[in-house]
C-alpha cells in the first residue's frame, strides 16, 4: 500500500446458504485486494433478524481494515465483493448471502447520497457493536463524540 493509510471498520452479514463460508469468503476477497489490509476479526456472532422478521438468523463480524482507497473506493470493493457473492436486494432489510457495510472511517463524517459514515443506525444494533467492541474498544464515533465501549448497548 502506498499513500495515506486511514483505519476503517466493516461489518459484514450473512443469512443464505453456508453464512460462516459466506463471511470468510468475503473476508478472504477483501485480503486479496493490494490496498486493504485485514487488521483484526471478530468472533462470529449468530443474531435474530431486525426489521423484516420472517427470515434465517444471520452471521454477523466486523473487520478492522487497513486502507489507501477513499471511502467511496471502499465502498465500491464492499459492492463488487457482493456482486461475486450472489448478493441480490430483493426485500429492504432482507435476506441476503453477504452484506458489507461501512461503519467507520477514521474519524471522518460523511453524508452523501449513496455513502455515510459513520453508518448511520450502527450505534442501535448489537450486531455491530458487540463485535466492533470486541475488536476496537476504544474506536470513537464522531458524531456521538463517544468511543465503542461507551456507546454499547
Amino acid at each position: 500500500m502506498t499513500g495515506k493509510i486511514a483505519t476503517a471498520y466493516i461489518a459484514l452479514g450473512s443469512n443464505i446458504g453456508n453464512r460462516e463460508d459466506n463471511l470468510n469468503k468475503a473476508i478472504e476477497m477483501l485480503k486479496q485486494n493490494d490496498e486493504v489490509e485485514v487488521n483484526k476479526i471478530s468472533s462470529y456472532l449468530n443474531t435474530a433478524p431486525v426489521g423484516y422478521t420472517d427470515q434465517p438468523d444471520f452471521l454477523n463480524a466486523v473487520v478492522e481494515v487497513k486502507t489507501t482507497l477513499s471511502p467511496h473506493k471502499l465502498l465500491m470493493v464492499c459492492s463488487d465483493i457482493e456482486k461475486k457473492l450472489k448478493r441480490e436486494r430483493i426485500i429492504h432489510w432482507g435476506p441476503r448471502t453477504i452484506d458489507l457495510d461501512i461503519l467507520l472511517y477514521e474519524d471522518l463524517v460523511l453524508n452523501h447520497e449513496d455513502l455515510v459514515i459513520p453508518h448511520p443506525r450502527m450505534h442501535e444494533r448489537e450486531f455491530v457493536l458487540k463485535p466492533l467492541k470486541e475488536i476496537a474498544p476504544k474506536a470513537f464515533h464522531p458524531v456521538l463524540k463517544k468511543t465503542i465501549e461507551d456507546i454499547s448497548l
